[in-house]
């Protein structure tokens, strides 16, 4: 991500949260957090979607993940999230983490899906309406070496 992005991800986080970030909270993510790692995801030409995490020692934390409203279900969020976990690999990480709206049933799937199980309730987290945040966690080199075991049965 860019800053010359950061008009585009305000809309997206416009569309996708009810409690947006500012375009001054992601500047202040792109130039001043040297924790923080943001990623845009293109296509034809224009950005779709978007990710960031916090990279702290040897955990990952997802900040923020979303994809414009029309390119929706076509499995781009999983693609975004497995390229942060990839991301997160790379710079060390051994675990990541994310909270998760406890109506957000379908992002919840997804997370499972790539190696998060629940450890937790944030109580009142979301400040637009109070909900609790279910907090997951994903250990990395389990899901890579499980990702790994799977590409080899498939070459045989």
């Amino acid at each position: 991500m860019r800053l010359d992005d950061i008009e585009t991800i305000c809309e997206i986080e416009r569309e996708a949260f009810p409690t947006p970030w500012s375009a001054g909270a992601f500047q202040n993510e792109l130039t001043n957090n040297h924790f923080a790692h943001y990623l845009v995801m293109e296509l034809d030409g224009e950005i779709a979607g978007y990710a960031g995490m916090w990279l702290i020692m040897d955990e990952a934390h997802i900040t923020n993940i979303a994809v414009r409203a029309p390119y929706r279900g076509r499995k781009l969020g999983e693609r975004l999230l497995v390229q942060m976990q990839s991301a997160a690999m790379f710079l060390g990480a051994e675990r990541m983490t994310l909270e998760v709206r406890v109506s957000n049933v379908v992002a919840q799937r997804l997370y499972a899906k790539l190696g998060f199980i629940p450890a937790g309730l944030r109580k009142g987290y979301y400040t637009d309406n109070g909900e609790d945040a279910i907090i997951m966690w994903a250990h990395l080199r389990r899901i890579a070496e499980e990702g790994e075991r799977e590409t080899n049965a498939d070459a045989t």
